[in-house]
């Protein structure tokens, strides 16, 4: 669901060539957050499933700078974005959670 979030806001992103290159970046981005869960859920070993959710976790932390970048520009709308940006911040938390409680299971 976020990135269909993600994919309806980089849609309405000026055609411009900044908005252009930020959507791309965005896009690739935050659906790889998606993708990286998927492959961490079928990881072969507790290590394996901790790269992959690692993966994910910069995957988010890269999506929020590109929003972030989108909000100082003011090349979007500052409550649609806020929205979005609260919940990729929530996906980090839960990543970081579960990265932590597996870390604990390899000790």
């Amino acid at each position: 669901m976020f990135a269909l979030k993600i994919i309806t806001l980089v849609d309405q992103l000026p055609q411009t060539t900044s908005g252009l290159v930020i959507a791309k970046q965005l896009l690739r981005s935050a659906c790889s957050i998606g993708a990286n869960y998927r492959a961490a859920c079928r990881a072969k070993s507790t290590a394996d499933m901790i790269s992959k959710l690692s993966t994910a976790e910069e995957e988010a932390d890269e999506s929020l700078y590109w929003m972030e970048i989108l909000n100082d520009s003011g090349k979007c709308g500052t409550d649609k974005l806020t929205a979005i940006m609260a919940e990729c911040n929530e996906i980090t938390a839960i990543i970081v959670a579960s990265i932590k409680t597996l870390r604990k299971r390899l000790n």
